[in-house]
């Protein structure tokens, strides 16, 4: 297991190292977002096909789960991005980092989002240490929970593009209708969700257990550090989003809050 994951490291510091080199000559460093699936299906691709034995259905599975979800993620923001500015939140740390713009965004975007692909990538390297077979009840549960979670950020996500390319006003308009009228933030639930999928697979094993820092660690970045709260700071300048605040949970889906 140890020597999936130091393999896995070299070329995902590899991998990261030449998305840099693209933000330095595009100028933008959302090419880090859209680099995040494809960094995930690289290490379970890798670590599938370079094993000695022959590849379980468990083994099959997860790579399933994540090729799909890799793909699905990063095309969505490609799209979302293509032909747009920089995120706002790699333009405001270009003016805020100044002169060291160029070692931290290659530390503090890159390389550590990289740390945390191997992180949340447990499971991979959990699924590959065993050659268990079979399917049991865990694994199906697995499977149902990533499937909830995906179904979620996919319908959340669709609905909030059509919002945007439909909304007659591109001022003081926000998203409350569909599954934003439970949570403000339907996509994030999703994500957080779908990777206890992957963790349920990974308790069939004796080190199972390990794998739980994966969904922990993405919950804990969505929920705490990069995802919801950045957005909340910046759409919370916004009156009709403090409203929205008012009666609509922050995160987890829940009925709107009568006023």
């Amino acid at each position: 297991m140890l020597h999936s994951i130091l393999t896995s490291a070299i070329i995902i510091l590899i991998y990261m190292t030449v998305l840099f080199i693209i933000s330095i000559i595009k100028k933008d460093n959302s090419v880090a977002d859209i680099g995040w699936g494809i960094g995930f299906i690289i290490i379970v691709v890798f670590n599938t096909v370079y094993k000695n034995s022959l590849i379980t259905a468990r083994e099959i599975i997860l790579l399933s789960m994540i090729i799909f979800w890799g793909t699905r993620l990063s095309g969505h923001i490609f799209f979302r991005n293509k032909d747009k500015k920089e995120d706002f939140r790699y333009k405001k740390w270009r003016e805020e980092w100044g002169k060291l713009f160029f070692i931290r965004s290659y530390f503090q975007v890159f390389i550590l989002q990289g740390f945390f692909m191997l992180v949340i990538s447990l499971p991979v390297f959990v699924i590959k240490s065993g050659d268990l077979k079979g399917i049991g009840i865990l694994d199906i549960l697995g499977i149902i929970v990533w499937l909830a979670g995906l179904i979620f950020e996919v319908v959340s996500d669709y609905q909030l593009h059509d919002f945007i390319n439909n909304r007659k006003s591109k001022e003081n308009k926000i998203m409350t209708d569909g599954l934003w009228k439970y949570s403000r933030h339907p996509n994030y639930f999703g994500e957080a969700l779908l990777w206890w999928g992957p963790f349920l697979l990974c308790l069939n094993f004796d080190i199972g257990i390990v794998a739980i820092f994966s969904p922990m660690t993405i919950d804990y970045l969505i929920m705490f550090v990069s995802g919801v709260p950045l957005l909340e700071e910046k759409y919370m300048k916004k009156p009709e989003y403090r409203e929205h605040a008012k009666k609509t949970n922050r995160f987890f889906p829940l009925f709107p809050k009568k006023k």
